[in-house]
């Protein structure tokens, strides 16, 4: 506490980022972070992007990259917003959309720098809680509100919502803006990015930073109608007209560019999260059916705290969330590769 800060700051509670170790840990699968590197395309064109000129500025509008993911995604380039990591959009979002005479709605389970954003603007919001299964009932959130926003899939529970769902809830709800936060989607998930163009309160925010593997970057996009893009466009040439970097952009482009190193290294993640389930349901784990790059999941008979802590005894760090209650028991574990997750699996068995 400082007597120089102001109220706000004062009333924040800060999001808590998964822990990112100092010394040697021999399998960290905390924080979701894809296990295999970038292509060596990206690698590549970073290091031919490292010379001279980055003494200047980044192109501000990031043309190139826009242009690439427009191409990659069949959509027009106006539809495209840029931030340093899908992090930094969610924030211009909660500015620019959400603060509203009605309170915002999300899953009372869920990405937890939403209430942190909500503290940080003033926005008033309601909790919507999970069903039983733990699944986001959209019938739930045909209420009046300032704006809706979830992850498909959720997180931490790693379970996803179709297409027709979502659309379902954005037909009904036409007069606030509806975030679909697509971080996770492409382990599994369909994107809703081919709704943009025929909803115009529609925006979809998806990361570079997990099926890419550029998480050290810090690289995010939003897609959207343009009217929308042009609000996000507002508040970032308010705040930084050079969000995206030089190195950023090369490595966005070679990223969405390498098609088969993307589509190689997905596949791989999805079968060893088939392997870490099966074995899991083995050793009398109740896993929820994930479409992410991580399962949440608890022993039956085993306490979920216990289980977290003696595997960080032997040097596997996983995440537990103490809060809420209801999911205390439950382990969110990022799929690692094929080996990694042998050998997560052949730790756990010495614990349980």
């Amino acid at each position: 506490m400082s007597k120089y800060w102001s109220e706000v700051v004062h009333k924040l509670t800060p999001y808590t980022p998964g822990e990112q170790p100092k010394g040697n840990v021999l399998l960290k699968l905390n924080t979701n972070e894809n296990p295999y590197g970038p292509s060596q395309k990206v690698l590549d064109s970073i290091s031919i992007a490292n010379n001279n000129k980055l003494r200047l500025y980044p192109d501000p509008e990031s043309d190139l990259l826009k242009s690439t993911i427009a191409n990659f995604y069949n959509i027009s380039s106006n539809s495209i917003f840029l931030g340093n990591g899908s992090d930094e959009i969610l924030a211009f979002i909660f500015q620019g959309f959400f603060k509203n005479k009605l309170p915002i709605i999300f899953p009372d389970i869920t990405y937890s720098f939403y209430p942190a954003y909500c503290s940080l603007y003033d926005i008033s919001y309601t909790r919507i809680p999970l069903d039983k299964k733990f699944n986001i009932d959209l019938e739930d959130y045909l209420i009046p509100n300032g704006g809706i926003i979830f992850p498909n899939p959720n997180a931490p529970t790693g379970i996803p919502k179709t297409l027709v769902d979502i659309e379902n809830l954005i037909k009904i709800n036409q007069d606030s803006v509806v975030v679909i936060d697509e971080a996770y989607v492409d382990f599994g998930t369909e994107s809703v990015i081919k709704l943009v163009n025929k909803y115009k309160n529609l925006l979809v925010t998806q990361s570079f930073s997990k099926s890419r593997s550029l998480a050290g970057i810090r690289l995010g996009c939003a897609f959207g109608n343009k009217n929308l893009i042009e609000g996000l466009n507002r508040i970032k040439n308010s705040f930084n007209s050079y969000p995206i970097d030089r190195l950023a952009q090369t490595a966005g482009i070679e990223a969405i560019k390498d098609e088969n190193h993307f589509n190689e290294t997905r596949d791989k993640i999805i079968k060893a999260r088939a392997f870490l389930e099966k074995e899991l349901l083995l050793m009398d784990f109740e896993t929820l059916p994930s479409g992410a790059n991580f399962i949440f999941t608890k022993h039956k008979l085993k306490d979920g705290a216990i289980i977290f802590n003696k595997l960080r005894e032997s040097g596997v760090i996983v995440r537990h969330f103490e809060r809420p209650a209801r999911i205390f028991q439950y382990l969110r574990i990022t799929i690692g590769t094929q080996e990694e997750m042998k050998k997560f699996i052949s730790i756990l068995k010495r614990i349980i």
